[in-house]
C-alpha cells in the first residue's frame, strides 16, 4: 500500500498532458505574451500568492507578462506587491457597503461589468496577448472580460482556487456542513441555506449571479481549459458539470520547496497556521488537544471564530493551547522551522492549502483531515496521517502517537522534504504550466534556459 501511495503522490505531480508533435504547432519565434487576471491586487490569502508566482515563474522565464486586477481593499488585506506599468487596474463595486437597496442596485454591475469589459477590450487590442490567464475574477472584476476575449480571439485557460464557478458561496460548505445543494442549477438554494456570507442580500445576489453566469454559459463557452490544483476540485468540477462538458486539466500549485531549508528542531509544541473560520475545523482540535493534556499547541492565525474558539477552550477547560494572532515573516518562519508537526483539521473540501507545502517544505510532518485535495498530498506513515473530519478522538489517537515518538516526527518530516524538492519547485511547474499554454495556443515555447 505504501509503494502504491508513494507511486500516486509521485504520479500527480508528472506531466500527463499529451505533448503535440511540432508538426501540429506553429513555431513561435519569440515568447508568449501572457495576460494574467485576478480580482484582487492587495495580498488576501493563497489566491493571491498563487497568481503572483505564476507572474514571477512566465517572467523568470522570458515571457512578457501583463496583469489585469483591482486595487479592491478587502478585509484583511496587505498591499505587498510592487506595482508597476505592467499592473492595470479595472473597475470594481463595493458590494458590500451600504443597505440593501444599494446592494440592489450595484448587481448589474457586480454581475457582467459592461465597464471592465471595454476596458479589458482595449487592452486586449493594445497587448495583443498569445493567451488570457485568469484566476477569481467574479464580483469585483466579472466574467464579462471573458466574452470580450472570445470576441477578440483570444484562448483563454482559467486555474479554479475554488468552489465558485460550481457554489454560489465558493466553498460547497455552509453552518458547519459540506453543502451540494445548487448541485443540477438549483441556485435558489443559497438563498433559502442564507450561506453566502450569511446575508439575505449577498445570497440573493449570489443565486442572481450563478442563475445569469449559467444562462449566458459564461464558463464554458469562453474558457478553453479549466486547470485545478487538486484531482479532487477538478473531480467535482466534472460530477457537476457533466463528463466530457469541459477542458479539465490538473496543473498543480506554484511553489519551489527548495528555497527551504529543512529543520529538524523540536520546540515542542504542534502548530495550526490559518484563518480562524467554522471550515477550518480548529474546533475539532481543541477538543482533541483536551483528549492529549501532555501535548502543546499553538493557533497562529485570526478571524471571526476566535472569540468563538477561546470560549470553548475555556469552557472544556482545554488548556495546553496558545492563540498566538497573526504572525508574519521570521516570526512566523521560527515558528514552523521549531513545531514537531503541523494539523490541517479542515472540514471543508479544501483545495490544496499552500501552509502544507510551506510544512514540507520545512521538513516538517503534516497531520490532515480527509477532506478535498488534502489527502493527495499526504503518503500516511511517511510523511504524515490523514483523519476522518470532525473525528476528534482519531485525531488525538494520531496526536498522541506522533507526540510520544519525536524521532518519527522528525524521520516523516525529512521524508516530506525529500519529496517536496522533487515534487515543487519551479521548473516542474513552468513545465507543466507552458505545455498546456502550447496546447491551448497551438504554439511550440523555445525552450530557454530556466531560471528560478
Amino acid at each position: 500500500m505504501k509503494q502504491i501511495a508513494n507511486e500516486f503522490l509521485i504520479c500527480i505531480f508528472t506531466n500527463r498532458l499529451t505533448f503535440l508533435n511540432a508538426s501540429d504547432l506553429e513555431l513561435s519565434s519569440s515568447p508568449m505574451k501572457v495576460l494574467l487576471v485576478h480580482k484582487f491586487w492587495r495580498k488576501v490569502g493563497g489566491a493571491e500568492v498563487y497568481f503572483q508566482d505564476v507572474a514571477r515563474i512566465l517572467r523568470n522565464n522570458g515571457h512578457q507578462v501583463k496583469i489585469y486586477t483591482t486595487d479592491y481593499d478587502a478585509e484583511g488585506s496587505r498591499d505587498v506587491y510592487p506595482r508597476d506599468e505592467n499592473v492595470i487596474f479595472g473597475e470594481t463595486v463595493d458590494y458590500l457597503k451600504g443597505g440593501f437597496l444599494s446592494r440592489l442596485k450595484n448587481i448589474p454591475e457586480v454581475i457582467y461589468s459592461t465597464k471592465n469589459k471595454n476596458q479589458f477590450a482595449n487592452l486586449l487590442k493594445e497587448f495583443q496577448p498569445d493567451i488570457v490567464h485568469v484566476f477569481a475574477i467574479y464580483v469585483t472584476i466579472t466574467p464579462s472580460i471573458l466574452d470580450a476575449c472570445r470576441e477578440a480571439g483570444v484562448p483563454v485557460v482559467m486555474s479554479c482556487n475554488d468552489y465558485k464557478h460550481i457554489c454560489p458561496n465558493y466553498r460547497l460548505f455552509h453552518h458547519g456542513k459540506i453543502c451540494e445543494d445548487c448541485k443540477g442549477g438549483k441556485f435558489y438554494k443559497a438563498v433559502v441555506n442564507n450561506c453566502c456570507k450569511h446575508s439575505v442580500a449577498v445570497s440573493l445576489i449570489s443565486a442572481i449571479e450563478s442563475y445569469t453566469h449559467d444562462f449566458k454559459n459564461i464558463w464554458k463557452k469562453n474558457i478553453h481549459t479549466f486547470l485545478f490544483e487538486s484531482r479532487f476540485m477538478m473531480n467535482k468540477t466534472e460530477e457537476f458539470w457533466g463528463k466530457d462538458a469541459a477542458n479539465l486539466e490538473f496543473l498543480g500549485k506554484p511553489f519551489n520547496a527548495t528555497h527551504y531549508k529543512s529543520s529538524s528542531s523540536d520546540g515542542g509544541y504542534i502548530l495550526f497556521l490559518g484563518r480562524l473560520s467554522d471550515e477550518k475545523g480548529v474546533d475539532i482540535l481543541l477538543r482533541a488537544m483536551k483528549q492529549v493534556p501532555q501535548a502543546t499547541l499553538k493557533i497562529v492565525g485570526s478571524g471571526t471564530h476566535r472569540t468563538f474558539l477561546e470560549h470553548l477552550a475555556k469552557t472544556e477547560n482545554i488548556t495546553n493551547i496558545e492563540f498566538l494572532g497573526s504572525r508574519y515573516g521570521e516570526e512566523l518562519d521560527e515558528l514552523f522551522n521549531n513545531c514537531r508537526f503541523v494539523v490541517v483539521p479542515s472540514l471543508w473540501h479544501e483545495n490544496f492549502p499552500y501552509v502544507m507545502m510551506e510544512s514540507f517544505a520545512r521538513g516538517k510532518a503534516v497531520v490532515g483531515s480527509d477532506k478535498g485535495g488534502i489527502p493527495e498530498y499526504i503518503i500516511p506513515g511517511e510523511t504524515g496521517f490523514t483523519f476522518p473530519s470532525h473525528d476528534s478522538t482519531k485525531l488525538a489517537e494520531i496526536i498522541n502517537h506522533l507526540w510520544s515518538d519525536p524521532a518519527k516526527a522528525i524521520a516523516m518530516g525529512m521524508k516530506a522534504k525529500e519529496l517536496a524538492d522533487i515534487q515543487f519547485n519551479d521548473e516542474a511547474f513552468y513545465q507543466r504550466l507552458s505545455t498546456i499554454y502550447q496546447k491551448v495556443t497551438g504554439k511550440v515555447i523555445k525552450k530557454p534556459e530556466f531560471s528560478a
